[in-house]
């Protein structure tokens, strides 16, 4: 579905990405994994047209590179970035009501399932999205993106200062996605999670990707995980 070749990424003149190349198939949970300025981020904000880029960028056999960030995402991409961009004044339900495209009628995913898989978020649905917990807008912004129906999720360090019971929530959730055939290309620092539900893991490291493979072989790959991993 998602194919990227040669992709550099640029903040003025400073060169963040390296060549990146790497494919998530239908229904694939593929984790990027790498330390803090590796470029994880860049990788994702390239690929939804947020930073400059050069390269090839194909979804669904179709160059998206250089488009606007509005046309990628009505074309089926969606992106949860790290910073929770929820509206503040707006209601949990009125956030998930942003998240639609069009009436909302052909989604695979309504505000029943979002109630369902969120419960805290149906007991909460009339209070404004500025007064909940950080996990709670973790939540909210995972499922605003989810409402648009994307077949591919993009989502940055979903369980960054999350309680591990919320944790495992996520993960559920992430599943939950593949089940319904969505794909996820889900950038993460804790390996705990990334590991256990990750069809493919990639490793970055000073923008460019050092390492593919299964979650398996990168357990057994001691030099990756002390060189590009491990603080």
């Amino acid at each position: 579905m998602l194919k990227i070749d040669n992709l550099h990424a640029y903040y003025g003149k400073s060169h963040v990405l390296h060549g990146v190349g790497f494919e998530v198939g239908k229904g694939e949970i593929v984790a990027l994994l790498g330390r803090n300025g590796s470029g994880r981020s860049t990788t994702a904000k390239a690929i939804m047209g947020l930073v400059d880029a050069t390269g090839d960028v194909q979804w669904q056999g179709k160059p998206i590179l250089g488009r606007k960030p509005f046309e990628i995402a009505h074309l089926g991409l969606g992106y949860v970035p790290e910073n929770r961009d929820i509206f503040p004044k707006l209601t949990v339900h009125q956030n998930l009501l942003l998240g639609q495209k069009g009436s909302g009628k052909d989604s695979r995913w309504g505000f029943d399932d979002m109630y369902t898989m969120f419960p805290r978020l149906k007991e909460r649905q009339h209070t404004e999205a500025g007064v909940l917990s950080g996990g709670e807008q973790q939540m909210l912004t995972l499922c605003r993106t989810l409402m648009g129906d994307p077949d591919l999720i993009i989502i940055d360090e979903p369980t960054e200062g999350l309680a591990p019971k919320i944790v495992e929530l996520v993960a559920e959730y992430l599943q939950k996605l593949k089940s319904r055939g969505v794909s996820v290309l889900l950038i993460e620092q804790k390996l705990t999670i990334a590991m256990s539900i990750s069809d493919r893991a990639l490793v970055m490291g000073h923008g460019s990707i050092v390492f593919e493979g299964t979650p398996e072989s990168l357990r057994a790959d001691p030099y990756t995980r002390k060189e590009w991993l491990e603080v």
